[in-house]
């Protein structure tokens, strides 16, 4: 199997299950399913975990570049993410209206100061993925022929 560009994401059906797909970025492949609640065989993360995934790394990722440039002493970086649809009232307008939620909790460990860690908890929300999801998005959806 050929090696896709870089910035080049494919993801196609693996005829294994229902949901399971195989997904495909520059030369590394994983698995992506949904859980068996939700109809899938739970054979890697599902689309949700994905993206969080991609938040949380890229703000560790984010977090070590910007401790190494500046010498700060951060050992160690541990970010725990999670998603939730929250529905929120709006004077009885159906279907209610939903604002969807990521929590970030992200722990420091390095001998740093209390100005140093706030630093880099500001530094946190300047990761490139999260300004995209923090900023406005289109996407833009053609037909591939493959």
């Amino acid at each position: 199997m050929e090696q896709l560009p870089q910035g080049i994401v494919e993801v196609r059906e693996t005829h294994g299950g229902d949901f399971e797909m195989r997904v495909r970025a520059g030369a590394h492949t994983l698995i992506a399913d949904e859980p068996r609640a939700l109809g899938g065989n739970d054979f890697g993360p599902g689309p949700y975990d994905l993206l969080l995934a991609a938040l949380g790394t890229c703000t560790a990722m984010t977090l070590r570049l910007y401790a190494r440039r500046k010498n700060l002493k951060l050992r160690d970086v541990h970010v725990r993410l999670s998603h939730e649809r929250v529905h929120v009232e709006d004077a009885g307008r159906e279907p209610m209206p939903s604002l969807e939620r990521i929590t970030r909790q992200i722990h420091l460990d390095g001998d740093l100061s209390d100005a140093e860690a706030a630093r880099l908890m500001e530094i946190a929300d300047r990761c490139p993925v999260h300004r995209t999801l923090s900023g406005t998005i289109k996407i833009e959806t053609t037909q591939l022929s493959v």
